[in-house]
């Protein structure tokens, strides 16, 4: 049996996020890690800090644990998967519990088991949904769609990525909305919440499928995961298309002295 545990199985459940950066339920009697969870009590004023590289190190310094932890919790899914993939793959028997876990991960990332049983196919698309997201890529981001933490959104609905929700009442009416849209900026609770959901949204939504080709394909070239070149999957994140890929590669390069390399 590939073991898991109580709090990895929990983060699990909790990444069963709605489609399209729907707003995840959280568990209200879940502690969690204390540096990430806490993280809304220590947020900096974002507004202001005058200095330009002291906001900026302030802004990434904020968002990082909890990019780390996401992306520890999708290394330990990944390695999940690769672990029961062996085991597939020579033949030998999966147990009931393995069995079980790859179904609700299935669930999550929305690529169902073929009837009770996994597949290559499966195993596949699974890996390409299960995998790390370069912190450059994701601060990057998170700066542009937030104005560096400055934005309505991110200062009263801790939302850092633009995500929307679509029920009514489910966030904050955007003020320029278009006449009929019925969309809202979801509200998440931590800074935390915001970028699990991103993490979702990249992994799973299929107008990123071209992203995760990418770092498939750099994956099976053996080459590190580069934010810059998965960046090229999304320009269906923003109406402006490959001229917003432009802007958060440009950012990327820019800010390499705050990257953590490794």
């Amino acid at each position: 049996m590939i073991k898991t545990t109580k709090k990895f199985a929990f983060l699990l459940l909790l990444s069963g996020l709605t489609a399209c950066g729907e707003t995840p339920v959280e568990d209200k009697t879940h502690n969690g890690d204390e540096g990430v969870t806490q993280q809304a009590e220590k947020r900096p004023d974002f507004r202001a800090i005058k200095d330009v590289a002291q906001k900026k190190a302030a802004f990434f310094d904020f968002l990082r644990p909890a990019v780390e932890h996401e992306n520890q919790r999708v290394e330990r899914e990944r390695q999940f998967l690769l672990e029961l993939e062996d085991k597939f793959k020579s033949g030998a028997n999966i147990d009931s519990e393995s069995l079980a876990y790859a179904s609700k991960l299935g669930k999550v990332y929305q690529v169902a088991l073929n009837g009770d049983a996994v597949t290559p196919g499966w195993f596949d698309e699974m890996l390409k949904r299960v995998d790390v997201l370069p912190e450059e890529l994701v601060l990057s981001q998170a700066a542009n769609e937030s104005g560096w933490g400055t934005s309505r959104f991110a200062v009263e609905g801790n939302n850092y990525f633009g995500q929307w929700c679509y029920r009514k009442g489910c966030g904050l009416v955007p003020s320029a909305r278009t006449s009929g849209a019925t969309h809202e900026v979801a509200v998440f609770d931590s800074a935390y919440l915001s970028v699990q959901a991103y993490f979702m949204n990249v992994n799973r939504n299929r107008a990123y499928a071209d992203l995760r080709d990418i770092r498939a394909a750099q994956r099976a070239a053996g080459e590190l995961i580069d934010g810059a070149k998965l960046a090229e999957g999304l320009s269906r994140y923003s109406e402006r298309g490959h001229a917003y890929v432009d802007e958060i590669q440009a950012m990327i390069m820019h800010n390499n002295k705050y990257w953590r390399q490794g």
